[in-house]
Parts: structure tokens; C-alpha cells; sequence
């Protein structure tokens, strides 16, 4: 291996793969992006899968991309108890690692290499979140280097120690990692993650614990992603190696792994250091210098690693994409409940404005006093003027009874608004809570509460509208002999008659209701139409109602939003589409691997 590494300084050999780089790159940024917000079924377990996938971005997959001849790194993994530091310290020829007797021995993990490969390690290019630390071998004493722990104390894991020692073949650098089944869950996590920016696995078990399901887990993940592995055997008695090695060998056959080298380490007596002897691991140390000395051999498993990691990468971002589209769906199902039950509001509403309902009750009694009792309807008979006259003189002699119409259909309007805006409200908030997304989106809220101020917010709409059908009859009335026709009954009272028009339907109504409402509409549309003209008063007519209908669903979209909000507030996210296509460029620029 060149001396290139020295001073710290990059590789110049390294190939770049400027367009798989850029793929790379982008589809971290994807993944980083992509929240999964909503409890969907795939949402937890992809979380942590795209977790992962950056993470391994950034602990190996770029930078091994982007220095393809750098020194590869064997990551020593194994069970509790297996003589990892054992192993690491006889591969080393001298202890650079202890083992504590407590468990959980949680301690930084050590990364040793050869001087010349400093400069591959030393920088943040492969596991960049860990800060480096530099340890200093120390012959007398065996003091283990910078970082370690031998009496089973828990330590900060967030650096990793560079031991720089000779006895390390070039090209290669061994990295001893935590228990794969601590029970501490930092150890597991940081395991988890040193294995992943690995080149190569030495994975070290025992006779007693070879077929311990949390390391085959890993070694099945080895064998999905086409990791090298070699597997050490350790504590063996010499007298049941072979069958053990034989029954080994099955099952990593089994699992896709029987290309895997096993290197059984016999039980034997550590000496007065704690040092197994050096003919214990001799076959694992004559492997590892003749890799470190075959730098085909090498690139050959940094490139059949990396394009496992790859193409799981791009997994990964499809089961994402996948996940993605699946909170999509969740979310247009939530909008379509919020939409349903509004929606189902605006009808009952927007009908009761339009069969009667409305012209019930006190808005009923305010109308008949408007216009008088059942003899003014015998009067039609002498015709609209006969009418207007009647009218005028109803006005003179009552002050201002036009207002406690429009006070009626107010009052009247107003509680059939609130009355369905909370049922709506209400029933929103029970379809959202039926569903777990709606449920963990309503923590904390709630929702289908109408503010103390809602029914004064919609009396205002309702007398805005009302001022709006003033406003369309002055306009209306604009011509000098419309005008005059329309002061002799009065601004306020056709746009009260135009309001009844409006209303009176006549569906929903029966007997005497129909002959006071009912008959009062064709009056109200009569008379009008004597003042300003059918076609005027029909196009009237419905520039009020689509103006009342407008201001009814603007008050009932204030409260949808407050259900709305809650998804918009989840911010923008990629697109399944987009996480989909990211995919399909890695494996595209990948294929080269």
C-alpha cells in the first residue's frame, strides 16, 4: 500500500464515480428528509430503516465510494463473552484491549491500523459523528491505550481510539467493536453501527454460543448485503473441534455464508499478561497479513461490500418510498373525514335555507307581522300596486318592523350554523380518533370545541350578508324611476322581502306554514319583480344565495383548518415519487460496482 495516507493526507489513486456519488448524496438528503409523521403501520420500522441508511451513508458507503483503494476495515464483532479483546490483543502481539469481568463492559471502541494508513482514520472520512482520540501503546504495565476501561465501568462511546501499531499489516486496520447482544443498548446500537461501516467481519463466537440467535440475525444481514465474513471459533476443546466446526459450517452453509473461512481457536491457558498464545490465532493473523498484502484481494471485498450496502441502500429508499405513499393515502383519508363531515354540515344547512326550515318559528311570526295578517293575501287580487300601497302604509305605521325580520332570520340562521358546525366538528374529531394517525395528530387538542366567540363570528357573517343584499338592492335600484318605485317601500324592506324570496321554497313546509312562509315568497318575488324587473330580480336572487351559501362555507373551513392545520403543520416531505426514482439512479450508477 502506498504511503499516501501519511500527514492525513487523501488518497490520490481513488476513483471518484463523480454520477454515483451525486446519487449517493441525494438520496441521503431524501432519506434525511423523509419524517414518516404519521402512525402508520410501516411508519416505525422505516423510520429507523432510512435512520440506518444514513447513517451508513455517511459511516461507509460515500466515503468508501469516494476512496475506493483506502485501507480496508475489519470490524471485530461477536456475542458477550466471546474474547473479542482477546482475539484483537493476540492478533496485535501485545495487549491493546482488556475485557472488563462486569457486564455491561462498555468502553470506546479501538480502531488499530498501521502507521502509513493514518491518514485514512485519523480524519473524519469513516465515522464521522465519533471523535477521534488518539491512544499510545505502553509496554510496561500492559496499560491499554487512551479510552479503555478494564474494571467494567460505562464510558462515553461517542469517540473512537486510533491505535497506530506496526504489528497491523497495511492496508487493513482492526476495528474491536461492542457486545452485538449487550444488554446495554448504546453497546448494541454502537455494535450495530461500527459492523455497518465495516469492509469485513471477523465475527468471533464460541463453542458454547455459536448457534445464539441475535449473532445469526446479523450474519443472515451479513449474507443478504454480500459482507465478507470470516468467522473465529473460539474456547474450542480440541477434542470436539471438528464436530463443532462441521455443525458451524452447515449452518452458515444454510444461510448463504459457506464461503465464510472458520478459524477454530482452541481453548488454551492466557499467560501471566493474559495473552493467549501466538500459535492460538497464528491462521487468522497468516489471513489477515496475506489480505493486507494482496491489494486485488482487497479491492475485491471493499467492492463486493460496497455494492451490497448499495443496493440495500437502494432498498431501503423504495421501502421508503413505499412508506411514504402509505402516510400520503392516510393523509388524503383524513382530509376526505374532515371534508365528509363539513361537507354534510354545508348541505344541512345550506337546505334548511332552502325548504323553509328557516321561515319557521319566530322568523314565521316577524314575517306575518311584517306583512299583516291572512287579509293581506286576499288583497293580491287588486294587483301589485294595491300591494305596494298596503305595504307603505304598513310602514308608516309600524317604526322599523323590518329590522326584527332581519333580527329573526339572524337569530334563526345563526343556530342552525352552530348547531351543525359542532356536529361537524364533532364528528370529524370521532372519525380522526378511529384511526391511529388521527389519534396521535390529536393529542393534546381539542379539537371539535367551538371557541366561546363562534356564534357572535357567525352572527356577524350572517348581518354581513344581510348588508350585502341592502347594498345589491341600492344598486339596483340605481335608476331614477327604479328608485322611485323602491322609496315608496323602502331600502331595508325589499331586501327583506329579497332575504324571504330567498328562503321560501316552500319544501318542508305544510299547511297553514305554506299559505303565511310559502305564500309570502311568491308575494316577496311579485312585488320585487313589479320594482325592479323579473330577470333582475331572479339574477338578485341568486347572487344573495351563492353570497350566503360562500360566507356558510367560510365559516365552516375555519373550522375544518383547525383539523387541516395539524396535518399542514407536518411540513413538506419528499415525495414517494421522488424517493422511488432515487432508487432506481443508485441502482443505475451502481451497476459498475
Amino acid at each position: 500500500m502506498p504511503s499516501c495516507w501519511h500527514n492525513d493526507r487523501v488518497n490520490t489513486h481513488e476513483t471518484p464515480a463523480v454520477p454515483l456519488i451525486e446519487a449517493l448524496e441525494g438520496t441521503r438528503e431524501l432519506l434525511r428528509s423523509t419524517t414518516l409523521p404519521l402512525a402508520t403501520a410501516s411508519a416505525p420500522q422505516q423510520r429507523e430503516d432510512a435512520a440506518r441508511a444514513v447513517a451508513q451513508l455517511d459511516d461507509y458507503v460515500l466515503p468508501r465510494v469516494r476512496s475506493l483503494d483506502a485501507p480496508l476495515l475489519a470490524v471485530v464483532g461477536g456475542s458477550t463473552g466471546a474474547g473479542k479483546s482477546t482475539l484483537v490483543n493476540a492478533l496485535v502481539g501485545h495487549p491493546v484491549t482488556r475485557s472488563g469481568a462486569i457486564r455491561p463492559t462498555t468502553r470506546r471502541p479501538l480502531l488499530i491500523h498501521h502507521p502509513s494508513d493514518a491518514g485514512a482514520f485519523t480524519t473524519q472520512r469513516v465515522l464521522p459523528r465519533l471523535a477521534r482520540v488518539h491512544g499510545t501503546v505502553v509496554a510496561a504495565g500492559h496499560t491499554p491505550p487512551a479510552g479503555e476501561s478494564g474494571d467494567g465501568t460505562v464510558e462515553d462511546t461517542g469517540s473512537l481510539v486510533l491505535l497506530a501499531d506496526t504489528n497491523i499489516p497495511e492496508g487493513l486496520a482492526i476495528l474491536d467493536a461492542p457486545d452485538v447482544d449487550s444488554i446495554s443498548n448504546d453497546n448494541r446500537a454502537l455494535a450495530a453501527q461500527l459492523l455497518s461501516a465495516a469492509d469485513l467481519w471477523l465475527f468471533v463466537t464460541t463453542a458454547n454460543r455459536y448457534a445464539d440467535a441475535v449473532p445469526w440475525q446479523l450474519l443472515r444481514n451479513a449474507a443478504g448485503r454480500d459482507i465478507t465474513v470470516a468467522v473465529v471459533l473460539d474456547r474450542v476443546q480440541a477434542s470436539s473441534a471438528k464436530e463443532i466446526e462441521d455443525d458451524l459450517r452447515r449452518m452458515l452453509d444454510e444461510e448463504g455464508l459457506g464461503a465464510a473461512p472458520i478459524f477454530v481457536v482452541t481453548e488454551s491457558p492466557l499467560n501471566e499478561t493474559g495473552m493467549l498464545p501466538a500459535a492460538a490465532v497464528e491462521p487468522v493473523r497468516e489471513w489477515l497479513e496475506r489480505l493486507g498484502a494482496d491489494a486485488q484481494a482487497r479491492s475485491e471485498i471493499a467492492a463486493r461490500t460496497l455494492g451490497g450496502a448499495v443496493r440495500e441502500l437502494a432498498d431501503t429508499t423504495e421501502r421508503t418510498g413505499e412508506a411514504v405513499a402509505a402516510q400520503q393515502r392516510t393523509e388524503e383519508h383524513l382530509r376526505r373525514e374532515v371534508s365528509t363531515s363539513f361537507g354534510e354540515a354545508l348541505r344541512a344547512i345550506v337546505d334548511s335555507t332552502r325548504d323553509g326550515t328557516l321561515l319557521r318559528g319566530e322568523v314565521l311570526s316577524r314575517w306575518q307581522d311584517f306583512v299583516g295578517t291572512g287579509e293581506f293575501f286576499r288583497s293580491l287580487e287588486a294587483g301589485i300596486g294595491r300591494v305596494r300601497d298596503r305595504m307603505t302604509a304598513f310602514f308608516k305605521g309600524q317604526p322599523t318592523p323590518e329590522v326584527r325580520v332581519e333580527e329573526a332570520i339572524e337569530t334563526g340562521l345563526q343556530a342552525v350554523i352552530v348547531e351543525n358546525t359542532a356536529r361537524a366538528a364533532e364528528s370529524a374529531e370521532r372519525r380522526w380518533r378511529d384511526e391511529p394517525s388521527g389519534q396521535v395528530l390529536l393529542a393534546g387538542r381539542d379539537a371539535s370545541a367551538l371557541p366561546p366567540d363562534y356564534p357572535e363570528q357567525v352572527a356577524e357573517s350572517i348581518r354581513a350578508w344581510q348588508s350585502d343584499v341592502m347594498l345589491m338592492i341600492q344598486q339596483e335600484g340605481a335608476g331614477k324611476r327604479t328608485r322611485a318605485r323602491a322609496m315608496s317601500l323602502g331600502v331595508n324592506a325589499l331586501a327583506v322581502i329579497l332575504m324571504i324570496a330567498v328562503f321560501s321554497t316552500t319544501g318542508g313546509l305544510t299547511g297553514l306554514e305554506v299559505g303565511i312562509a310559502g305564500g309570502s315568497g311568491v308575494v316577496g318575488m311579485k312585488l320585487l319583480e313589479a320594482v325592479f324587473g323579473e330577470d333582475a330580480v331572479r339574477r338578485m336572487s341568486d347572487q344573495a344565495r351563492s353570497n350566503l351559501e360562500s360566507r356558510i362555507q367560510g365559516l365552516l373551513d375555519q373550522r375544518a383548518k383547525l383539523f387541516l392545520d395539524s396535518i399542514d403543520e407536518l411540513g413538506e416531505h419528499p415525495t414517494a415519487q421522488e424517493l422511488h426514482a432515487a432508487a432506481e439512479l443508485v441502482r443505475r450508477e451502481s451497476e459498475a460496482l
